[in-house]
Formats: structure tokens, sequence, C-alpha cells
């Protein structure tokens, strides 16, 4: 049994369309709602099946304990199957969520239950105090029941930061590109709805997930990502496709680091937690981490690959002539403990890829230069990955002390991407940066994801004993700016899904950008007796302009095919038949071209599609298809 517990102010659904396997229902329990409420999700797995009576008694006893805690007599029960990936039968489900309805009854809980089996539609506001979101593991075995808590307050480690960051005061501002500082309030946001969307994200902080998004249902059916349900939330197994599309990303942003003349290296997954410069930096750094206990010690993993590099940094020699010094590291991964209310497909994880670039810097002056080149460099890196400017929108976090002293270039950074940004301005600093950016992407849920970021960093250079020596043999301390190109690779595939779903709400063809297609060309023969041709094709295609190129060579028709090729979004489509052998030239579908329903054919040479193909994908990483070429020898992931 997998449960989500929500302290709610209130809690409504509405039923929209039945499944196949939905329980018949009167009107009254079609629409619900319950104010007051602790929202209990419920996932009914196969390990509940021979002990229903068990399960559900252990399940209204945590029930119980969390009402007690959060002073409720009020449960909404809600049947929510992407708690788990290894469900019950329907029958059982059904069964067990009326048996903890009545248990629950009895124990007299004012009780409503949402109706399993049905498309709803939700709306549900978290309190969102400390214990207004857990989660329960609850596990039945022959001789007793075990409960795993994945948010325990006590065992977590919280830094001193995040606890301040709770404490800080926050002054909101929308700073124009005409240099116009504006309160919230004052701003006129028409024309801007992200934007407004972004702002009350931020004010209002609410990262609780009510609704599960779109790129969660993708991820699967293009058999990107899914859940691992043998490890902890917020750790993701990636298929064939998805690691594809991963490392092609993670190669291209490393490339794009080393010409800017980042090192790469490698360092540790985990850190001595009473190491004390680490202890110090922790304090200042806002994010839960895990931790664990080897040889009578508290270490902790990464969340960043700040600790390695700096800690190199400290035994390195570094003249002024060696300055800005970059040093960038991809770690795969970083550890973030989340909490569990947030977590979400690939929007936020508990275990993430992040590359990571660290610039040495020796004064105020190179560091806004160095600062204003990666901010730079950030809006390149995500246009070409396929996030562009309209998609994103802009935070600047500072001091009211490093505004005044640097307005103009603060100004020029918003000038750079012309459109108003989000300003968050403190009286005192409470981290280690004085300037920080990111850009941030708002999904379908109205929720906004850090992407790119930049900071510039004026403590730990002091913290870790980092230090150059200048023109006059002097030892100086290097101001550190901290620069994640594209943000965690996972979140950068996040956002090219929930941007394809919503292109395809407006009635645009969703597609990836070619280079990061897992398939980039299909071949489809029209009969068996042309299998030998498409394969001629195909290896010509792969040679001539070195993409991915696969064949459907299943026993289907063309048109199913077809419909296949564009369900996995396949930049082109190439049908070869007898005509096309006889006449040597070949029809493509382009998708970039096509409308929903209007496919684009196209009747061109092979010479034609190889200078077409290599246009879209030169200057890119390129990496085999890690799946058979043909379909028919291909297991099925999802």
């Amino acid at each position: 049994m997998q449960i989500l517990l929500i302290h709610s102010d209130f809690i409504e659904y509405e039923t929209k369309k039945s499944t196949p396997v939905a329980e018949k229902i009167d009107d009254d329990l079609k629409k619900g709602r319950m104010e007051e409420v602790l929202t209990v999700f419920v996932a009914v797995e196969k390990s509940d099946e021979d002990k229903i009576e068990s399960a559900a008694s252990q399940t209204v006893a945590e029930i119980k304990k969390v009402t007690e805690q959060v002073k409720t007599n009020r449960v909404m029960l809600y049947p929510y199957a992407h708690l788990s990936s290894s469900l019950s039968s329907p029958k059982t489900a059904i069964e067990t969520l009326k048996k903890i309805e009545e248990l629950l009854k009895e124990a007299q809980f004012e009780v409503k239950r949402a109706p399993f089996g049905w498309y709803k539609s939700f709306t549900i506001k978290c309190k969102g105090h400390p214990l207004s979101e857990l989660s329960r593991t609850i596990r039945i075995g022959e001789e007793k029941c075990v409960i795993v808590l994945k948010e325990t307050e006590k065992q977590e480690v919280v830094s001193e930061a995040l606890k301040s960051e709770a404490k800080a005061t926050s002054y909101w501002h929308i700073l124009t590109p005409d240099g116009e500082l504006l309160k919230p309030e004052e701003f006129d946001f028409k024309g801007h709805d992200n934007l407004k969307k972004f702002v009350n994200y931020e004010i209002h902080k609410s990262r609780a997930v009510d609704k599960i998004p779109p790129h969660v249902e993708l991820m699967r059916r293009l058999e990107l990502a899914d859940y691992e349900p043998g490890s902890d939330s917020g750790n993701m197994r990636f298929y064939p496709k998805g690691r594809l599309m991963k490392s092609l990303i993670e190669n291209y942003v490393l490339e794009e680091t080393a010409k800017m003349g980042a090192m790469e290296v490698e360092t540790p997954l985990m850190y001595d937690m009473n190491h004390p410069t680490l202890k110090k930096y922790l304090d200042r750094f806002p994010a839960r981490q895990y931790s664990i206990e080897a040889d009578k010690k508290q270490l902790f993993l990464r969340f960043a690959a700040c600790f390695g590099q700096f800690l190199m940094n400290h035994d390195m020699t570094i003249s002024y002539r060696n300055l800005p010094l970059r040093m960038v590291e991809l770690t795969r991964y970083s550890f973030r403990k989340e909490q569990s209310g947030e977590l979400v497909g690939l929007r936020r994880l508990r275990a993430f890829t992040m590359p990571d670039m660290h610039s040495l810097c020796k004064d105020m002056e190179e560091a806004t230069e160095q600062f204003n080149e990666q901010y730079n460099m950030c809006i390149n890196v995500l246009s070409k990955i396929g996030i562009n400017l309209s998609d994103f929108e802009v935070a600047i976090r500072f001091t009211r002390d490093f505004y005044e002293e640097n307005r103009d270039f603060i100004v020029g950074l918003v000038k750079t991407v012309n459109k108003p940004v989000l300003i968050e301005l403190w009286d005192q600093r409470f981290f280690y940066f004085v300037l920080k950016f990111e850009f941030n992407y708002i999904d379908a849920m109205d929720k906004a994801s850090a992407l790119s970021t930049v900071q510039i960093d004026v403590e730990n250079a002091e913290r870790y004993g980092i230090k150059y020596i200048d023109s006059t043999g002097a030892e100086k301390r290097p101001f550190i700016l901290h620069c994640s190109p594209s943000g965690a690779i996972e979140r950068c595939i996040y956002a090219l899904l929930e941007k394809a779903n919503m292109n395809s709400e407006k009635g645009i063809v969703p597609m990836f950008p070619v280079w990061l297609s897992p398939t980039q060309v299909r071949v489809i023969p029209v009969s068996g007796k042309n299998l030998q041709y498409a394969e001629d094709v195909a290896s010509k295609i792969e040679v001539n302009s070195k993409c991915r190129v696969d064949i459907d060579d299943r026993e289907e028709t063309v048109g199913k095919k077809i419909r296949d090729a564009g369900m996995e979004w396949t930049p082109y489509v190439v049908v070869v038949g007898d005509k096309e052998e006889n006449e040597g030239n070949i029809m493509v579908t382009i998708r970039r071209e096509s409308l929903p329903n209007k496919p684009a054919n196209v009747k061109m040479s092979l010479q034609e599609l190889y200078e077409m193909i290599s246009k879209e994908i030169s200057g890119f990483p390129y990496k085999r298809h890690p799946l058979a070429m043909k379909l028919s020898a291909r297991p099925r992931f999802v």
C-alpha cells in the first residue's frame, strides 16, 4: 500500500469519464468536496491482494496517527494509481478502499471516498505546514507490518541556509528592459501571462503537486523514463531512448563549457559532514541532504559539484595569469532530499544529473564580465536544446547593496532578454552569493522549474582557503561563479515534453529537435518484397547523413506503421514501395512542416534528404541508436 497524506484547506473533485474498470456509482459520488480535511491518496498494490483486511487495518492506523497530529477528524480517500507501478487488480483495489472507508467510519471519522476507475478533475489546497505533506509505504508480512516513513522530520538534515531562507524577507519587483522597477501590483501583466504565473508561484511558494503534469504520461509512452519502485522516491529509471537523449544533452553542454575553456574534472559522490570546511558550507547552502553513516563517520551525498571542485582549487597553485579559471563536472548524480509532496516525474527529483561549472575571477569586475558571458551562453544552450527565450521566465535575485552599486549591469541583463523579469531583493545576504539568475520554465500546471543559473559567490574562496598569486606576488582571494548552463538534464527533457504537449494543444505537431530525436529517420517498406530496398535506403541515409535510422519491418499495415512513427515524433518518415524502387526517388513525411491530420509529404531524391538532415544536425553531438535497427527485433519497455 502506498499513501500520500495532504492536510488540506479543501479538496474537491468531479468525475469526467469512466474507464473500463470503473466502479458503478450513484450521482452523489460524481462530485465531492471537503474542507479542513486530511486528503489521503491511496494506491493499493499487488502485495496487498491476499491481505486486504490487514492492509486496510494498518492503513487506517496510520491515517489515525496523522489525523491526531494535524487535529482533524475529516478524511477524503482518493484512489491514485500514480503512487505505484505495481498495482493490485481493480477488484482488490475497490474492496480495499471500501474497507478503509468502513473502518474509518466505525472509528467516528467523517469520510468521503472518490470513486475508483474514473477520470476526475480535482483541486486541492495544501496547508503548507511541516506535517502537511507526508507519505507512507505499508508492507504487510506474515509476522509483522513494516511502515516506511518517507518524510521524517527528525532524520532530515536541514541546512542553516534553508532555515534562513524560510525566515528571509523578500521584496518582489518587476524590472523592465527600460530599467523601470515596479511592484508586482503596479505592473501591467497584459501579454505576459507566464510571467504572471511565475510571480504567483514564487510569491506563494506552492511547491506541492496537486495534479500529474502531462510530461509524466509522455515520458512513459515514448519509453524515455519511468518511476523506479525499487528505489527512493524521486529516483528514476531511464530506458535506452531516454538515456540516449540524456547523453546527447550532456555531451552538448560539456562541449559548450569546453569552448569557454572549462577543464572537466571528476570528484566524489559523498563527503564527511563534520569536515570543518564542508560543515560551514552546508550551513550556507539552501538544500536538504541525504545522510549516511560509514566507519563511524556521518557522510552526506553531494547536492552539487562545489565540494570536490573547491577542495581541488584549495590544493592548486594558481596565478593571476590563469584567471578566469574554469572547471566543470557533470554530476551523475547530485542528490537533494526534496519534500515528497513536491516530487513528480522529471520536474523535481532527488537524484539528478547536473552540469556544474565554477569560475575563479580576480575581482568583482571580472566576475560581472564572466557572469554576463555565461548568462548569454545559457540562453544559447537552452535555445539549441529546444527551449527558447519565449519558453522561460527570468528571475534575478540580489541584495539591495549589490543592486545600488551595479544597477546598470542588472538592467543590461534585462535588456539582453528584452522582456520584463522578476526581481527578488533582500536587505541582507542570507546565502553565500550576492547575485543570482535563473531561467524558469512554466509548465501546464503553472509550476515553475529552474533551468540555467549563474551565481556570484563571495564567501567560499575564504572558507575553502582558495587563493591566487597576483602580479606583485601577493596572495589574493578570487570571486567564484557557480554556473549550470542547462540546469538538471532531466529537467530539460521535462521542459521539452511539457512544451511539446502545450504545442499539441495549440494545434502544432509535437516533436523534439532533430538532433535529440531517438529515431531521426524511419524507413517503412510497403510490403515484404520492398524490405531489401528499404534496408539499402536506410543504410545510405545512415552513412551519408550520419543520423539514426530504423526500419519498420513489422507485419502491420503501412497506415499503422506511419501512425506509430508519428506517435514516436519521428522527424522524417520515408515510405518505399515498388514505385520508389523503380523511380529512385522517395516520399518523405517531414514532421516539422506537418499539421495535425495533414502530414507534409514531399517527393525528393536521397541526396536532397541527406542535405536536409545534415543541415539540421550539423554541429551537434551524434550517438548511434541504442536499439536494433529493425523494429521487429526490439523489446518493449512500457
